[in-house]
């Protein structure tokens, strides 16, 4: 029987890694064993014992050689695979992919990634697995305004974090050299110019269509003017260097935009330089170099891709292909990282993890592990329509997660102590998880008096302490009485008495649990200490993560419900 399980685990925990193209997580195997064989849960603890044995099995394997390995040993896992929403809805066939992709993920360091960055990444990542080939992360940091000099490190640990098979990474700023070559390439083909222009009087002249002063340079003077700015010759603001389109094209911001600037402050944090290319010559120029082969960007985009087309189109080189998805509205959460900037310095939120933000690293904090927000991203998609994030379904994604594995305990939001009349002392158990007994039981010593919520208080001639005994109450306010009403589960249900969660009062330690929308102080049981990064579920409450555990008591983060 033991040979049995060690092969099951085996098998999904292989089916793990090539769906993910990544070393399979023993928590992730755990959860999929469990809920697709609920006849092992009363193994976990041998089930734990024997993962990491099936792991390392896995790891022996060449990745190449995992899909063939899988489709052998068990084909239905692999069918399993093909049918998954990632490959039949989500995420339909990208043209010209089938010899493989290069892909890139291109974040400005301006703070921590956030939800909405998980899309782009997340999407790009998925097909670079599916078709095989290279995913590039592109920092671009060419913008010194923009800059965080801590987020640097925070979007490497963020991207860690997601999951995501990145084979290289390039720091735009250190390519100024390379942007700097191919200016002056465009300029000796004609196609920028430098403009030394009052920024207004060019604003008038685009929108009535006219060329400016400017234009008329020949490459020589351009080349001058562009080896005086280099030189530091000019101010901030006082020449640009402008790609030329037609004037008379039907969208102003498509004529003679811009493509380098001077930028004297603030300093960049990693190279001293004034002038920087702005977004679409830098990505236009790395897109081609970098080899990507594909950009999956949202439709805000449409119009930066016209901008680059013409780049590409003065060099003659073939664009990617390009998908453009639409908006993704997230309520509930700040997603503008000035504004998170800004609320940090002013204290009103306790730093980039605060709850009520929407950055990645505040959804970890939370118990929402990265393999929901994987499968929450990817069953949306790359449709064209704009659409509402939905936080309901990322949670159901983390539930399936985590209700398998999380451990249940009682919380009594605002206590009141109870002493119950004429019941009896004893010990009363409760299943550490109610799907699997094999864990063991808590032990919640019962002497007469109980802490229970203030608001199941109110109204209820009778309530039943979970895995205790009945209760009849009387009073209100701050003022309570309370006597056994016997042991019979039955009797409670027979006049629907609410069951209540209940602590024993010598102890029951203080418990705050931090929630979006206000934090809830109450008690829990003191083993809770012993879950500290974890996520567990105080019953009857919601799922949490105990994120601190101090001498004064226990801090928690709502996950969901």
């Amino acid at each position: 029987m033991e040979e049995d399980l060690r092969e099951i685990l085996f098998r999904y925990a292989l089916q793990n890694a090539v769906k993910y193209g990544d070393l399979p997580k023993p928590t992730t195997v755990l959860a999929k064993v469990m809920g697709t064989h609920p006849d092992l849960r009363p193994r976990a603890k041998e089930i734990a014992k024997l993962l990491p044995e099936a792991i390392a099995r896995v790891e022996a394997i060449a990745p190449g050689e995992r899909h063939g390995t899988l489709a052998a040993l068990a084909p239905d896992l692999i069918h399993e695979l093909s049918g998954t929403r990632e490959q039949k809805k989500g995420l339909p066939p990208l043209e010209g992919a089938d010899g493989g992709v290069v892909m890139r993920f291109a974040p400005n360091p301006s703070g921590p990634l956030h939800l909405g960055h998980a899309r782009a990444a997340l999407l790009n990542d998925a097909y670079v697995r599916r078709y095989g080939g290279k995913f590039v992360l592109r920092i671009e940091d060419t913008d010194a305004k923009r800059v965080d000099p801590a987020a640097y490190d925070m979007v490497r640990e963020d991207i860690a974090w997601l999951g995501l098979a990145v084979h290289d990474v390039v720091f735009q700023s250190d390519r100024l050299d390379t942007y700097y070559d191919y200016a002056r390439h465009l300029i000796e083909r004609g196609g920028a110019y430098l403009c030394t222009c009052e920024g207004d009087m060019f604003r008038d002249l685009k929108l009535a269509r006219k060329a400016c002063p400017c234009r008329e340079h020949t490459v020589e003077e351009n080349l001058a003017l562009w080896d005086a700015m280099l030189a530091g010759e000019y101010a901030e603001g006082t020449i640009t260097v402008r790609v030329k389109t037609e004037l008379s094209h039907p969208d102003p911001a498509m004529r003679d935009f811009s493509a380098f600037r001077i930028v004297a402050s603030p300093p960049h944090p990693r190279v001293d330089a004034l002038v920087f290319p702005l977004m679409n010559f830098s990505v236009a120029i790395d897109d081609h170099l970098l080899g990507i082969t594909h950009v999956i960007r949202g439709k805000d985009h449409i119009a930066n891709t016209v901008r680059q087309s013409y780049i590409f189109d003065y060099f003659g080189w073939k664009p990617p292909v390009y998908r453009h998805y639409g908006r993704m509205g997230i309520e509930g959460v700040v997603l503008s990282t000035s504004q998170m900037h800004r609320g940090i310095d002013e204290g009103t939120y306790t730093g980039w993890d605060d709850i009520r933000l929407g950055t990645l690293r505040a959804i970890a904090r939370r118990g929402i592990s990265s393999e929901a927000v994987r499968n929450a991203i990817l069953e949306i998609g790359i449709g064209e329509t704009d659409i509402s994030f939905s936080w309901d379904n990322l949670y159901a994604k983390n539930r399936d997660l985590v209700d398998p594995v999380a451990n249940r305990y009682s919380f009594v939001p605002d206590p009141v102590e109870l002493t119950i009349e004429g019941a009896p002392v004893r010990m009363a158990q409760a299943l550490l998880h109610p799907g699997d007994p094999a864990r063991g039981c808590r032990l919640l010593p019962f002497e007469g008096k109980a802490l229970v919520p203030r608001a199941d208080l109110a109204g209820h001639r009778m309530i039943r302490l979970k895995d205790l005994c009945n209760i009849t109450v009387t009073g209100s306010g701050s003022s309570f009485s309370a006597a056994y009403a016997g042991d019979a589960l039955e009797d409670a249900r027979k006049v629907k008495a609410p069951i209540v969660q209940w602590l024993p009062p010598t102890s029951a330690v203080p418990c705050v649990l931090r929630h979006p929308e206000g934090d809830m102080a109450g008690s829990c049981e003191a083993v809770v200490r012993s879950e500290l990064g974890k996520v567990i579920q105080f019953e009857r409450v919601a799922f949490a993560r105990i994120d601190a555990v101090t001498p004064d008591g226990v801090e928690a983060y709502f996950t969901h419900r």
